[in-house]
């Protein structure tokens, strides 16, 4: 899905590879995937790549960068590391061998070091070490591209705003079908479905880490920001059995600006009526990782099944769940089954086609 978003978006060459795609392209690709991407978590610039190993090799490959080129020594920095099957025994030390390269490079040209801030830098260095390969790279996005800057508040359990637009992607809902989460908490997919919709950008309101870059081109990032896409008037419904978390749901959807395109009930999805003939439903019910035991939610499934079955024939239902035995107590046989992660927790998102009297497992 990701690779469709960046080829949408006129990347080059676009590839995928473990953890993510890889993708070349000017500044204007860059800003675009930054502002447009709501499956990526990052961006991240390719610097240097270099064989390693031990620490000192680490060192030498980093300090060969001409950072100063790339940011100046009085943005705060942080560096981090992450490997896969790497000889080195401790990533702490690596992290700051890489991070003393860096700040050596700045000492060396100004005779001063950038200030080193883990919480909210400027700037921020990635390194990927494999078993005798290195990459550096500068991170584009700063603060991880799901953190949209329209969240107000946390329902118990939310879902990251980058994986509920990817649901809503992998169902394949149309903006011209009805749309229903009849669980839905602080409204993520619902306002993602509905900023997809409206053809609002997921980053139109927060900032970018290429802003603090040299390379940083204001004329153009404001060219990419300035461009539009289609815009569509979707039918998008929620409701939720908790108070709380409707309320903030709604400020969610306030926030971000889709309000008036939601409309959001308190209501039971045990009870709730279908609010069109034929649609979409996609719900991340609670599941044994997050709330209710499993004794709970085994009594819940049959009744969530008949409830199906009575009230939504004709809809395409998705659940998104780390709880595999959905399927076998929901009573019915799910058509698809599509394997995710939510963070370090394994998922599947099922996909129910409901028809009255058939599909029972």
């Amino acid at each position: 899905m990701l690779l469709k978003e960046l080829s949408f978006l006129k990347a080059i060459h676009p590839v995928v590879v473990p953890g993510g795609v890889t993708f070349s392209g000017g500044w204007e690709t860059c800003y675009a995937a930054n502002l447009w991407s709501r499956i990526a978590s990052r961006v991240l610039w390719k610097v240097g790549e270099f064989d390693y190993r031990n620490e000192e090799d680490l060192y030498a490959a980093a300090r060969a960068i001409d950072w100063p080129a790339h940011f100046s020594v009085e943005r705060t920095l942080r560096v981090n590391v992450t490997a896969q099957k790497s000889p080195l025994k401790s990533l702490e030390f690596a992290t700051l061998k890489i991070k003393d390269a860096v700040c050596d490079r700045f000492r060396d040209k100004f005779n001063r070091r950038p200030d080193v801030e883990r919480v909210k830098p400027d700037v921020r260095v990635h390194a990927f070490l494999q078993a005798a390969r290195g990459m550096l790279y500068l991170d584009t996005s700063g603060e991880p591209l799901f953190k949209r800057g329209w969240r107000t508040g946390t329902s118990e359990a939310p879902l990251r705003e980058n994986l509920a637009a990817g649901i809503v992607m992998l169902s394949g809902w149309r903006p011209e079908e009805a749309l229903l989460d009849p669980m839905c908490g602080g409204a993520t997919i619902l306002v993602e479905a509905a900023a997809m919709a409206r053809g609002k950008a997921p980053g139109a309101k927060r900032s970018f880490g290429f802003e603090k870059l040299s390379s940083f081109r204001k004329d153009l990032w404001e060219k990419v920001r300035g461009e539009t896409k289609p815009s569509t008037s979707p039918m998008l419904y929620g409701s939720d059995n908790d108070p709380r978390a409707l309320s903030v749901a709604r400020r969610n959807l306030a926030e971000a600006g889709i309000e008036r395109w939601v409309k959001v009930e308190e209501c039971d999805i045990l009870a709730r009526a279908a609010p069109a003939p034929a649609g979409v439903m996609i719900a991340n019910p609670p599941y044994g990782e997050r709330m209710g035991s499993e004794a709970e939610l085994a009594a819940f499934y049959p009744k969530l099944g008949d409830a199906l079955k009575r009230n939504f024939a004709g809809w395409r239902c998705y659940f998104f769940t780390a709880d595999l035995r959905l399927p076998k107590l929901i009573r019915l046989q799910p058509s698809r089954r599509t394997p995710l992660w939510n963070g370090a927790i394994e998922c599947r998102l099922y996909e129910f086609k409901i028809v009255a009297g058939s599909n029972r497992g």
